[in-house]
């Protein structure tokens, strides 16, 4: 039976936890401003949100958390992640090629797009820890006729959001048409991601 009142909890949380900065939200963004691929993009990242959370509210976040060698090798193999596509962001931000309009908007292929959203979907520990760990926790927490639609309003989050940042994008290509707006997306995203890599490793 569908609980509104558990389905505005589930899309309030869901939607703080996705909205927050980071690596997959910035290329969603990049690829609505280029308007390369964004239908894939999107439906990519909507996609593995809504498995992700299915499995946390089923009872996976607890069995992660549970077991210690899995965090162990989600904490760490994160860590490894986030620093190197931080130091790539940097290192973007710093190449003379970046200063280029034209270099960003160089177009790619729809199998690279989806490769880098699944990417940065799956390699990226905060991922897991926001939608299976604590989504799933609280989805859990729920009673069992009422999980259905905790679960339904997390992934409805993940829809409208990732919607609003791939279509809505275009909005802001004015903008983004300098290239000091594409340096600051990289220079963001890269402290971003060695910020969230110190505090995965310090346990925090």
């Amino acid at each position: 039976m569908f609980a509104s009142t558990v389905y505005l909890k589930g899309l309030g949380l869901g939607a703080s936890l996705i909205m927050a900065i980071g690596a997959q939200n910035a290329h969603v963004l990049r690829m609505g401003l280029k308007r390369q691929h964004v239908a894939l993009s999107v439906a990519a990242c909507v996609v593995v949100d809504a498995l992700l959370i299915g499995l946390g509210v089923a009872g996976m976040g607890a069995l992660v958390q549970a077991s210690p060698l899995l965090l162990g090798l989600a904490r760490w193999g994160g860590v490894a992640f986030l620093v190197g596509y931080g130091l790539r962001s940097w290192r973007a931000v710093w190449r003379s090629e970046s200063l280029s309009v034209a270099g960003e908007h160089a177009p790619i292929s729809a199998g690279k797009a989806l490769g880098t959203v699944l990417a940065l979907s799956l390699l990226n520990p905060h991922v897991y820890l926001d939608t299976v760990v604590l989504l799933g926790a609280v989805g859990a927490n729920q009673t069992p006729a009422d999980q259905p639609s905790f679960a339904a309003g997390a992934m409805t989050a993940s829809v409208l959001w990732f919607c609003l940042l791939g279509f809505g994008a275009r909005l802001l290509a004015p903008l983004f048409n300098r290239p000091r707006a594409w340096q600051c997306i990289d220079a963001l995203t890269g402290t971003t991601m060695l910020v969230l890599a110190w505090l995965v490793a310090w346990g925090m």
